[in-house]
């Protein structure tokens, strides 16, 4: 590890390399016990199968405190989870004359914007509560926007792009005493963040793999059952065979979810370690281009965040340019606009978490997402860190606006 390849990947918030100890959990179950695991009542290989994901429920249970492993739905990624969650209780809550207001935070993931916006346009209630200056949420603006319709609340555990983290055990305790249900997106969170559904007070929790060193392809939704207007209250955005519940039909995905539960696992257990490591190289980047560079802005809570998210707004230049020439170097420097601006021809839009929390269009334009991992090393970072302060100071000198 002390040794730099060809390239360093700083993009860990974007995904992750499956780490090969969850690789290795994971071939028996493509090409050896391949069986379905709903047909598990009819032979015995298919009951391996079953056992492989039963075992995963559990252990992901075990890591997050849910009180029996049921409460974990198995899906194909975080934007599922997302989506069910809140389409799902939205949906029922709506049948059922319940209420049909919805409450999320101004940074939240698209999957959450973008499903709020849809449920909005089909003639349910969406109020977008604005962060402060450096993407808090804060439960008291929250607590202003319920209403005697509203059904649920979603807050992001940490924030994808500036990595701000949200104050759960708050949202947890406002959600009981208003008697609303609590969803969190937790995608960022695992392996840094203490998630105990049960001290925060959490109803409803999506999480995914690809970012935590496990697989693409597949996520998990936690639903608290202890309150019945929880699971039996959700409406299945799936439907087929019944599997998970009925809350998600279709042929589970068991490579993935072994993955998944092995990654999950192995979070936890060396969360410490993890968190230890990218903290002290995040803070080593920091600490060099804040030496070597004027005019830079660290975008997001300078301790209410991830520990290994470092978003930086290099002022007088363009992320997109940056991100560019940085990946065209050798070694290659992998890091993220793409959560930052995004691009239709040659116009760059810029992303909405930072117009959350700027006004300023140079540090909209130039923020840059650096996303450390466990596998980076400090000779990296430390090579990563000198090619920045070079193209830096070149695209300044050439491009300045």
């Amino acid at each position: 590890m002390g040794e730099v390849g060809r390239r360093i990947y700083l993009d860990h918030h974007a995904t992750t390399p499956v780490d090969q100890r969850v690789f290795d959990a994971m071939k028996p179950y493509f090409t050896e016990i391949y069986g379905n695991p709903s047909n598990s009542d009819d032979y015995q290989f298919a009951s391996q199968a079953k056992g492989a994901v039963e075992k995963a429920r559990e252990v992901i249970g075990e890591v997050f405190n849910t009180h029996r492993p049921g409460d974990i739905i198995f899906t194909s990624g975080a934007t599922e989870s997302d989506n069910l969650a809140l389409r799902g209780v939205l949906e029922h809550a709506k049948t059922d004359g319940r209420g049909t207001h919805l409450i999320t935070g101004g940074t939240e993931h698209d999957a959450i914007r973008d499903t709020a916006q849809q449920l909005a346009n089909e003639g349910f209630d969406w109020t977008e509560v604005k962060p402060d200056e450096y993407g808090r949420i804060h439960p008291e603006v929250v607590q202003d926007a319920i209403r005697e319709d509203t059904v649920l609340i979603s807050v992001m555990a940490a924030n994808n792009e500036i990595g701000t983290t949200a104050r759960l055990e708050e949202f947890g305790r406002l959600a009981k005493n208003e008697d609303v249900l609590f969803h969190t997106d937790a995608v960022q969170a695992v392996g840094y963040l203490p998630l105990d559904v049960q001290s925060l007070g959490i109803d409803l929790m999506s999480i995914s793999g690809h970012k935590i060193y496990g697989p693409k392809g597949i996520g998990a939704l936690y639903v608290r059952r202890r309150n019945p207007q929880v699971r039996s209250n959700i409406q299945p955005q799936q439907i087929g065979g019944g599997q998970e519940g009925a809350l998600r039909s279709g042929t589970l995905n068991v490579p993935g979810i072994v993955g998944l539960g092995k990654a999950v696992e192995l979070a936890e257990k060396e969360r410490d370690e993890r968190i230890a490591h990218v903290e002290g190289l995040r803070n080593h980047l920091w600490s060099e281009l804040e030496a070597n560079l004027d005019d830079i802005v660290v975008n997001g809570h300078s301790t209410e965040r991830l520990p290994n998210n470092l978003n930086v707004s290099f002022l007088g230049i363009t992320n997109k340019g940056l991100v560019t020439n940085l990946s065209e170097q050798e070694p290659e420097v992998v890091a993220a606009a793409g959560a930052a601006c995004s691009t239709a021809g040659d116009k760059t839009e810029t992303s909405h978490v930072l117009q959350m929390i700027t006004d300023n269009p140079d540090r909209q334009r130039s923020a840059i997402r650096f996303g450390l991992g466990k596998d980076n090393s400090k000779q990296e970072i430390k090579l990563a860190a000198e090619l920045i302060i070079n193209e830096v100071d070149r695209l300044r000198d050439r491009f300045a606006f």
